[in-house]
């Protein structure tokens, strides 16, 4: 398929499955393509139309001040042959000829109230299609009727009334042709075009070079950041550099900048979790086959007569049945969600005994636990569930309390619970050092671990998943002492 943009028998850049530039390709530079159609060009464009858009605004009034000022100069030299008329009485003809190529007038008259004189006539003036008494010009006025000279189709004659000389009441009236004004209004109006074209294009070759400057090339280099980073979001090295902008195109960068590290972060983490279950699922088929030969052992060993044999063997031997259901469900977590929870009314004292017994904490040298929920509390939770959940946090605080090499320190695990109405909440807390401030606002996401060596983060993670599912919530109470976590797990709906 050929691209679009590529001219003929240029090579196309091949690409993997993935859609990504394949191996020695370079991504295509679109900006010889844009040209006219980019910001560039359409901010020139833009530029013009507005600065041109201005010119109009400024052309109306200065054409109606230019017919105004026109007509006015032809009544001021008329006025000038009126004054010699009221000195002599008389203009002589070589006067009259030069008044009448000097305006351009076809006749001129003088008002003077109870009498009308003739100062020249070039021809007897054929129709008036305009008459232009200048004492009462208006700017409205003067904008429609030049509008009306500029697209007057004809050889008509216009009128014009009005006072020849400063000081001078007589009033003089010139008969002049339309096609006079009208040329030298055009001519006006292509002088006015051309300096605005000069000035458009000087205002947006300026705008246009300190727009480019400031915009459009951070704009260019943020978009090949993002392709080159999209190339390869694995790798940090290709996340933006931060030019330190004080504008909103350095905030740009700097949310880019988040940005991209976030997700290289999060596709490492998802790279993790992948990992993880590929291991995961390599050993879970043999771990299988020899728990349940450790079953087969047990059993026997049950019949032994032996005191110790009986009391222990059951408990080995649930422990090792939870084992199994594990690791048939090992995965659970990459996977939607777990399964719904199968709620049981439970004795809460007795699932943390359990706990205790499974972590060996009933005779553990250092550290001490202590299960003070009431013996008639009773939680509505499904027991498998409920049992994961204890059993990660009583054995995140053991190992945490394990790590200590002090022994003058007190290491101890209190397990408390409470009923408030239709809900049972849980308090495992610990006498170690606490949860690190680093982690704190990513507890109880997954991989996010940093409390102990080894941890893959998972443990919080899964907790906070199955109480969800419970319809309860999972906290970190930072006024105790040491990791203190409340847990709430409502009862079901009725």
């Amino acid at each position: 398929m050929k691209h679009e943009g590529a001219p003929e028998g240029a090579a196309v850049p091949t690409q993997d499955k993935d859609g990504r530039p394949g191996p020695g390709d370079q991504p295509l530079d679109r900006s010889d393509r844009r040209r006219l159609g980019g910001l560039s060009g359409k901010l020139l464009l833009l530029t013009v139309v507005f600065v041109m858009l201005s010119e109009v605004f400024i052309y109306v009034p200065s054409i109606a001040n230019y017919r105004n000022t026109w007509l006015m100069d032809r009544l001021t030299t008329a006025g000038v042959a009126a004054s010699v008329l009221a000195e002599t009485s008389t203009i002589a003809p070589r006067l009259q000829e030069q008044l009448l190529n000097t305006t351009g007038a076809l006749a001129i008259s003088l008002d003077q109230g109870t009498r009308r004189s003739l100062i020249a006539m070039n021809d007897v003036p054929g129709e008036v299609d305009f008459v232009v008494d200048m004492a009462k010009v208006n700017p409205w006025t003067s904008i429609i009727g030049s509008f009306q000279i500029l697209t007057y189709r004809g050889d008509g004659a216009m009128r014009v009334v009005g006072l020849g000389q400063m000081g001078h009441t007589e009033r003089v009236d010139v008969v002049l042709p339309v096609s006079l004004l009208q040329q030298d209004m055009l001519a006006f109006s292509g002088r006015i075009l051309a300096l605005s074209l000069v000035i458009s294009i000087i205002t947006a070759s300026l705008v246009y070079i300190t727009l480019r400057a400031l915009f459009i090339r951070p704009l260019r280099r943020l978009t090949r950041s993002m392709e080159r980073f999209a190339e390869s979001p694995e790798d940090t090295s290709r996340i933006i550099a931060v030019s330190g902008r004080k504008d909103e195109l350095g905030d740009a960068e700097i949310r880019l900048a988040a940005m991209e590290e976030a997700l290289s972060r999060a596709l490492h983490q998802k790279q993790r979790l992948a990992d993880l279950g590929l291991a995961v699922s390599k050993i879970n088929h043999d771990l299988r086959n020899l728990l349940a030969s450790a079953q087969l052992f047990l059993e026997r060993l049950e019949h032994v007569p032996d005191p110790t044999v009986s009391r222990l063997a059951p408990k080995i031997l649930a422990t090792l049945d939870r084992a199994v259901g594990y690791t048939q469900a090992v995965m659970s977590y990459g996977k939607a969600q777990e399964r719904p929870p199968q709620r049981r009314l439970l004795a809460l004292q007795r699932v943390g005994d359990d706990v205790a017994d499974v972590l060996g904490l009933v005779d553990h040298e250092t550290v001490a636990f202590e299960n003070k929920v009431m013996e008639h509390i009773e939680i509505d939770a499904d027991p498998e569930q409920i049992f994961r959940v204890l059993l990660n946090l009583v054995r995140n605080a053991l190992q945490a309390l394990e790590a200590e090499k002090d022994e003058t320190l007190v290491r101890r695990i209190t397990m408390d619970a409470v009923r408030d109405g239709d809900c049972v909440h849980v308090m495992i807390s610990d006498t170690g050092p606490g949860i690190p401030e680093n982690i704190k606002k990513a507890l109880f996401k997954a991989f996010h671990s940093g409390s102990k060596k080894g941890g893959v983060g998972l443990g919080l993670a899964i907790v906070a998943e199955l109480l969800k599912a419970h319809g309860g919530a999972i906290h970190l109470d930072e006024t105790k002492p040491g990791a203190c976590f409340k847990l709430k797990v409502p009862d079901r709906p009725a």
